[in-house]
């Protein structure tokens, strides 16, 4: 006889495990079925491990320039075994957090492939083969995503890397392909470029980072040049062949032609593929767009008692977004009635060297939605703080609509922006006008004052610059 709960959760990574918790809170029996680790890809081989092997290239790279700072360290190398297992132990010790919430919160767990079989009803096959029947009034499918291959050259985890292997190199490069240049292309080139690799990056668009505001990807450009990188732009990889000592890449560039150039290694960032296949959707008739789930403001697929949040289902693509698209669903199973998820109002972050952060409209978007639009613009070269750290290279960018003073977006680039990205969301939530956040008090001296900075500078009132 299949075991029933109130919910039932496919997938425990930050929009299932949240989803799970807040269903438990909520007095509901609740229980998760999970293929590999808790804390799925984002806690173990994403978000979280992708950050402490930043750390220390960031670390890495102020040792190295420590004489800017009056310092003197000499014989300066880096470990990259020893980066890899901290990183790794990271992940670890986050896994067991997750653990302990489940315990905690009275969440069953079960081990295993999972596979929807009828309406309200799943079979999780374990990794013994043995078999669990589960039913529950409501499901929640949180899947995710995995990399997406080039369809010519798979990645074989030797020479052709994704993100996955990007994290636990077995050695390091020497010459770095990286294909695609969102999020993870770039921090994973900023990172062994901190590391010692001479990267080359390439990019089917005009530009890098192409979600973000044009304006970054210039600064980035430029800040990735200086830093000794090499970036195409509008440059495709035709073919990858792997040799003995590498990989050649036949590469397209811009005005067409074809050059051959041989690489260490090559990581493919072009994408991610949802992880819809396999776990019973078509019995059930789940409608989807591009193998992505279809659903609601409230998270709802079109069959009833069948709910999907994070990866699986419309950008943006992000742990935050997923987490709180958990929170949203578990609600409305529980008989609420919570906002709908707005995306201009999800922060973006990628944690690259200089740091990017972004909410809402680029300013192109704003103006091609028909907004007129009053931009401000303020460079970490005017601050105190950016100038006292050593890092003065960065700015801030605000986009207003004219005519009602909202907050349409805000762009920045440079230190710490990942941390403060933050405060303009708040703002776009609880929909303040350009005259709240002009009157709001910064701390001094913070890089958080470029922020205030740059909402003056919208409207010419801009004092440090």
């Amino acid at each position: 006889m299949a075991e029933s709960y109130d919910v039932l959760v496919l997938g425990s990574g930050p929009g299932g495990y949240v989803a799970a918790i807040r269903a438990a809170q909520l007095g509901l029996k609740t229980a998760i079925v999970e293929r590999e680790l808790l804390g799925g890809i984002c806690l173990n081989w994403g978000c979280i491990p992708t950050k402490a092997l930043l750390r220390s290239a960031e670390i890495f790279h102020y040792m190295q320039h420590a004489k800017d700072y009056g310092l003197i360290a000499n014989q300066i190398s880096a470990d990259l075994d020893a980066v890899v297992k901290r990183s790794r132990g990271v992940a670890k010790q986050l896994n067991q957090g997750v653990t302990h919430l489940m315990k905690k919160n009275k969440i069953a767990v079960h081990m295993g492939t999972g596979v929807l079989t009828a309406k309200g009803k799943l079979t999780v096959t374990a990794a013994d083969g043995k078999k669990t029947d589960l039913e529950a009034k409501n499901i929640i499918v949180a899947t995710g995503a995995r990399a997406r291959d080039l369809p010519f050259a798979k990645a074989d985890g030797k020479r052709i890397w994704t993100y996955r292997h990007a994290m636990t190199p077995t050695e390091m490069p020497t010459k770095l392909l990286v294909i695609g240049s969102g999020a993870i292309g770039v921090e994973f080139a900023s990172f062994y470029n901190d590391m010692g690799a001479k990267v080359t990056i390439v990019e089917m668009l005009d530009r890098i980072v192409p979600v973000e505001d044009k304006d970054v990807s210039a600064h980035l450009e430029k800040a990735f040049k200086k830093q000794g990188m090499t970036i195409l732009t509008q440059t495709g990889v035709e073919k990858l062949d792997v040799t003995a000592g590498g990989v050649k890449a036949s590469i397209k560039g811009k005005d067409g032609k074809v050059t051959v150039e041989e690489f260490s290694h090559v990581i493919v960032a072009i994408g991610i593929v949802p992880n819809t296949e396999n776990i019973g959707l078509e019995t059930l008739g789940v409608k989807t767009e591009r193998g992505h789930i279809v659903t609601d403001g409230a998270c709802r697929t079109n069959v009833d008692g069948l709910w999907a949040i994070g990866d699986v289902t419309a950008p943006p693509w992000l742990a935050h977004k997923a987490s709180h698209e958990g929170v949203i669903a578990v609600e409305a199973i529980n008989g609420g009635h919570p906002h709908a998820m707005d995306p201009r109002n999800i922060p973006g972050c990628t944690y690259c060297h200089p740091q990017i952060a972004s909410v809402g409209l680029t300013e192109a978007k704003a103006k091609e939605a028909g907004y007129e639009v009053k931009v401000g613009n303020f460079p970490f070269i005017g601050n105190g703080k950016a100038i006292a750290l050593g890092e003065p290279e960065g700015f801030v960018k605000t986009v207003f609509d004219a005519k009602t003073g909202e907050l349409l977006g805000a762009h920045m680039i440079g230190a710490e922006v990942t941390e403060m990205i933050q405060g303009y969301t708040i703002g776009k939530t609880g929909e303040l006008t350009e005259a709240e956040l002009m009157e709001t008090v910064f701390p001094h001296p913070t890089i958080s004052e470029t922020m205030h900075e740059a909402v003056l500078g919208a409207y010419g009132k801009a004092l440090h610059i």
